[in-house]
């Protein structure tokens, strides 16, 4: 069991940036998220894509702001825990547990939700031998191309994240490549940025990867159980098989409120209802703040995120350490910011 000041549920980049007020108040802070990386949103669903009203940065893309979220909170190394869903809340007596799929038990003093509009979650193949294949042949994520030397690929989908994957497993140097690599899209159009359309358009001129068009529906077991094909029916309503020894489906990602909604707190819209001077939920030391929370006036925009983590941070330090959180903290002068940063922590 982990003990901490404060639990931070999401890594995204109001989760990030919470974790930064905290450290500067002198909190100890764990975050936790559903995916296997953090920044959330920004990461899943936009990473390429120019952000313009982040204050003092005239225009960064998704992944770029949370890199400069992440090097932000270096020194107070929050640790992190990714790739846990948070299935279990309950008040304790001096604090919340929260438990995971994966068997994390946290006990924190406080708890802030920054789920954004939820956690992010593959969305599942609903074809013949998919739920038997999953996790060992069939795919949701490609977290590390090289594993698939040698093998038989099929990616399916035809947007950006699609393109990108078997334009990667394409590239690979030289002895890492996959053996084949083919795209399966129900329609010939693609969408992805045209640097990558270029790319894509460029490997399969020299016929390194195939397009294929039409929509999968059984994944076909060999003798030993393994998987050996995919079935698809073409658009003029022809069935199809291609070889494969491992699909790769990135058939988009489905934001889900989860286990928050099951947690009796006060939902508005799928939104959790905050005190908006402080963040706080109905519940003592039960905070929230970015896109999961409503209040009058509130705005669905980072900006407003990042008002909403300083807000809580104040209103978090007088319950873990209450009357000491002395006057505000300017980072000019904050003595801890400066110590850690001194001490390369």
């Amino acid at each position: 069991m982990i003990e901490t000041d404060a639990l931070i549920i999401g890594a995204g980049p109001v989760g990030l940036y919470q974790a930064f007020q905290l450290g500067l108040l002198g909190l100890r802070c764990h975050i936790i998220d559903a995916l296997p990386h953090v920044g959330g949103q920004c990461a899943e669903l936009y990473p390429d894509k120019p952000i313009y009203d982040i204050p003092g940065i005239p225009v960064c893309t998704g992944l770029e702001l949370i890199e400069r979220l992440q090097q932000q909170i270096l020194p107070f190394a929050p640790p992190l825990h990714l790739g846990h869903l948070v299935n279990g809340l309950a008040p304790q007596p001096n604090g919340w547990r929260v438990t995971t799929d994966q068997g994390l038990n946290i006990v924190a003093k406080v708890v802030v939700i920054a789920a954004g509009v939820g956690a992010f979650v593959p969305k599942t193949l609903k074809i013949e031998g998919a739920d038997r294949h999953a996790g060992r042949q069939l795919h949701y994520r490609m977290e590390d191309p090289s594993r698939f030397v040698g093998q038989r690929i099929t990616v399916l989908g035809g947007d950006e994240l699609a393109l990108d994957w078997a334009v990667r497993l394409t590239e690979q140097p030289v002895g890492h490549q996959p053996q084949s690599v083919d795209l399966l899209y129900r329609r010939d159009v693609l969408s992805a940025t045209p640097e990558l359309l270029s790319r894509f358009e460029n490997l399969r001129h020299k016929k390194r990867i195939t397009q294929h068009v039409g929509q999968p529906t059984r994944l076909v077991s060999v003798e030993s159980g393994q998987m050996g094909s995919i079935d698809y029916m073409t658009p003029d309503g022809h069935l199809q098989t291609l070889a494969a020894d491992t699909v790769l489906a990135a058939t988009g990602l489905s934001p889900k409120l989860g286990p928050i909604a099951n947690w009796g707190l006060v939902l508005d819209h799928k939104q959790l209802v905050v005190n908006p001077a402080t963040c706080e939920t109905a519940h003592v030391g039960l905070f929230a703040v970015g896109d999961v929370i409503t209040y009058p006036g509130k705005k669905k925009l980072i900006a407003c995120g990042f008002h909403e983590c300083v807000m809580t941070a104040y209103a978090v330090a007088e319950i873990v350490i209450p009357g000491q959180t002395g006057p505000l903290q300017y980072t000019t002068s904050s003595a801890l910011l400066q110590q850690r940063l001194e001490l390369g922590i």
